[in-house]
């Protein structure tokens, strides 16, 4: 068995790798089955237009060859980049902040201590890049700087695209367009989001949201990281990358549909907590098991387990929570 996965992450001491074989071999079959019809769809020419089959090929996956390329093509990155030539590697060349460079260096170590790509001693040391790539980030958007987190999404990038100016523009993506001010300094577009997350639950699991109101749990304390890591270090590679692949298409609603999808299947499993400790407890082992390693039938799950979840009712719920965010701070 292999203890490193495709991606340089080492497997857990308890990494149950007969089932992940079991699972593997099926989902090698419809892997294969997408990789024949995404080159279909791009025939050799890098562009594709917003419709509702790629839409469902999206949601069913992008193999890996093609990942960085429909990236980077669906969320703007690609235009940006093209609109901004050297844009990148003047940002590097430029004045720097003394104190930005700090936080970003006291962070290198920490990210990713488990994949072999980001060890000191790897050729090449995927470091260099990240560090680059929050440089540049932390320049060109001084509003935001650096939060803890962005490392961890920058570096899944460069495990993806293997390419620096990719991985800025696709961040860039992300926090200046598909996640609502989730990284600036009061992060109240995050503390937002928690919030309707809650108001969601009230509404299509409200049993759970009542057990939480119970104990006094606050969502804050169960599912930042779920926000903020975009389900890195929460779910499985493979299935962090199709949530991504599917966040980089249709924005933000997609980590509604993840986050009450996981509390939804694991409804029975989270109402037999009894106390406060219990209940974060759960909420992390919920992330964890079958469910969440078959990542073909997860996502499908996704799109049918919460119901339907527009853009309309999520926007009108951030105004309300966002005023009580306002009004708590």
């Amino acid at each position: 068995f292999c203890r490193v996965d495709p991606y340089g992450f080492e497997r857990p001491e308890d990494f149950d790798y007969a089932s992940y074989e079991a699972f593997f071999s099926r989902y090698l079959v419809v892997l294969t089955r997408r990789a024949i019809k995404w080159s279909k769809l791009l025939k050799g020419n890098n562009s594709i237009q917003k419709s509702l089959k790629v839409k469902r090929y999206i949601r069913k996956g992008i193999p890996n060859e093609h990942r960085a390329l429909v990236w980077m093509i669906v969320s703007g990155a690609q235009t940006n980049m093209e609109q901004n030539p050297g844009y990148y590697h003047r940002l590097l060349e430029g004045e720097k902040n003394a104190k930005l460079l700090e936080a970003i260096k006291t962070d290198m170590n920490r990210t990713f201590p488990d994949n072999v790509k980001f060890r000191k001693t790897a050729d090449p040391c995927l470091q260099h890049a990240l560090y680059n790539v929050l440089v540049a980030y932390g320049h060109h958007n001084k509003a935001v700087g650096y939060c803890q987190g962005m490392n961890f999404i920058a570096g899944y990038l460069i495990l993806i695209t293997k390419n620096e100016e990719e991985s800025f523009w696709l961040l860039d993506a992300l926090i200046g367009r598909i996640l609502p001010d989730y990284y600036s300094p009061a992060m109240l577009g995050l503390k937002t989001d928690q919030e309707v997350l809650g108001e969601l639950v009230k509404m299509k699991v409200p049993a759970v949201a009542e057990l939480m109101e119970r104990h006094g749990v606050m969502w804050t304390l169960v599912v930042s990281r779920w926000f903020i890591c975009l389900f890195i270090d929460i779910l499985p590679v493979e299935t962090v990358l199709r949530i991504w692949d599917c966040l980089f298409y249709e924005g933000s609603k997609i980590i509604f549909r993840v986050a009450l999808t996981l509390i939804k299947q694991n409804q029975a499993f989270i109402l037999e907590a009894t106390n406060f400790p219990d209940i974060c407890d759960k909420f992390k082992q919920i992330t964890k098991g079958t469910f969440v390693t078959e990542c073909h039938s997860f996502m499908q799950k996704i799109f049918t387990d919460p119901g339907s979840l527009s853009m309309a009712t999520i926007n009108k719920l951030r105004e309300t929570c966002r005023e009580k965010v306002l009004s708590q701070g």
